[in-house]
């Protein structure tokens, strides 16, 4: 049976090491669009992995870095697992020189700390150890797939991960822990969509009348699209990001909006998207303004699956004896363990370190959670190949 207080005596033996290549990788820019940053963090690991027996394959992703796919056949009767985690991030270049990893008390920062170098890492350590004491000899195999295009939903990378996903039993997805021990069961759906206006330019003092504003077209769209929300119900139409024209006393001659989207379900999505390019089509004031908008659901929904429950049940027999909290999320994020479950992969989500303020300045882990996160993730593979999940 699985023993989780050894594997969790294995982890803080692999700290000094997980803490090491975590800085070597936070340390290195690899926000999604920065293709040979995120390419040179898959180096690192690819590394490792390499190391440890797997048969890696890379393949490019146009404009991204490398979709890893790294395989390791075991040859027992049990499941096939995925484990799904991604190397890039948020952070523009120049970012890790401005703000590097470091270690502050029991936390440490860095962009991408949390979400989710360190995570990756410190799964691969788990596995490093299971590996060398033939713990995981009843699984049919392990791939271990890494992302470079996770943080903007994935769009190039869907295809791929729907196919590796229809050929495992299970999925462990390496999204960072809630504070306070949230793991997560299921997820709504998560889009964006993206409107254009090309207007007329003209000097707004002496030819006002010549210009048609892209800015004032677009902007009548902002407050319809963000009514459709209902927060409290999971279902937002946010614009984050409006911008456009080229000088104070010039009409705007074009303008740009970028809207996430979110749904509860596939069906509310579905719903949601539907009233979103109704507005987006709405004829402009001005006629001589012209619109252009795409875009849709990028994830579909988290189904919660009754071997998802079986996975969480255990995470919480592990958290119990190692005396750490756990609860259940239903995440309003999105993750790419959302392909897994939505093709009926039984999905665990949020398995990597406790993770305070992901995707801010304020991004922190919890070094002593490395450590006992990283012993329950090592539980649930050693207790998959021992039969112990049941599908």
């Amino acid at each position: 049976m699985t023993d989780i207080t050894h594997y969790a005596a294995q982890m803080e033996k692999e700290l000094p090491s997980i803490l090491a290549m975590a800085e070597r990788s936070v340390n290195i820019d690899s926000g999604s669009y920065l293709a040979d940053g995120v390419n040179a963090v898959i180096d690192i690991w690819a590394g490792m992995l390499s190391g440890m027996g797997f048969i890696v394959e890379r393949k490019p992703l146009a404009g991204f870095g490398d979709q890893m796919t790294a395989r390791l056949a075991l040859g027992g009767n049990g499941p096939r697992l995925l484990i799904l985690g991604h190397a890039d991030t948020v952070w523009p270049a120049g970012t890790a020189a401005d703000w590097p990893f470091q270690r502050i008390g029991d936390r440490l920062t860095g962009p991408g700390v949390g979400d989710m170098k360190t995570n990756v890492i410190m799964a691969m350590h788990a596995l490093k150890f299971l590996l060398a004491n033939q713990a995981l000899g009843g699984l049919a195999s392990v791939t271990f797939c890494v992302v470079p295009d996770e943080e903007i939903g994935s769009p190039g990378s869907r295809e791929w991960l729907e196919s590796v996903s229809r050929e495992a039993d299970l999925c462990l997805t390496l999204e960072p822990c809630r504070p306070k021990g949230g793991m997560v069961i299921g997820r709504g759906a998560v889009g964006a969509f993206y409107v254009n206006a090309t207007g007329v330019t003209a000097h707004v003092g002496a030819n006002r009348e010549n210009g048609a504003s892209a800015i004032a077209a677009l902007a009548a769209m902002v407050a319809p699209l963000e009514a459709l929300g209902d927060p409290a119900n999971g279902l937002c139409a946010t614009v984050g990001i409006f911008k456009g024209g080229e000088a104070r006393q010039v009409v705007p001659g074009s303008a740009e909006m970028h809207v996430d989207l979110r749904a509860p379900d596939d069906e509310a999505g579905e719903k949601l998207l539907a009233q979103v390019r109704e507005i987006a089509a709405r004829p402009p004031a001005d006629p001589r303004v012209s619109i252009v908008s795409r875009g849709g659901f990028t994830r579909p929904a988290f189904p919660t699956l009754p071997g998802t429950h079986a996975l969480f049940a255990l995470a919480e027999e592990f958290c119990a004896e190692l005396e750490i909290p756990v609860f259940s999320v239903v995440s309003r994020g999105g993750s790419d363990g959302s392909f897994s479950a939505r093709l009926g992969v039984p999905t665990l989500d949020g398995l990597g370190p406790v993770t305070h303020d992901t995707c801010s300045r304020r991004e922190q882990v919890e070094v002593a959670s490395i450590i006992t996160r990283g012993a329950v993730l090592a539980g649930l593979m050693a207790a998959a190949a021992e039969g112990r999940v049941r599908l």
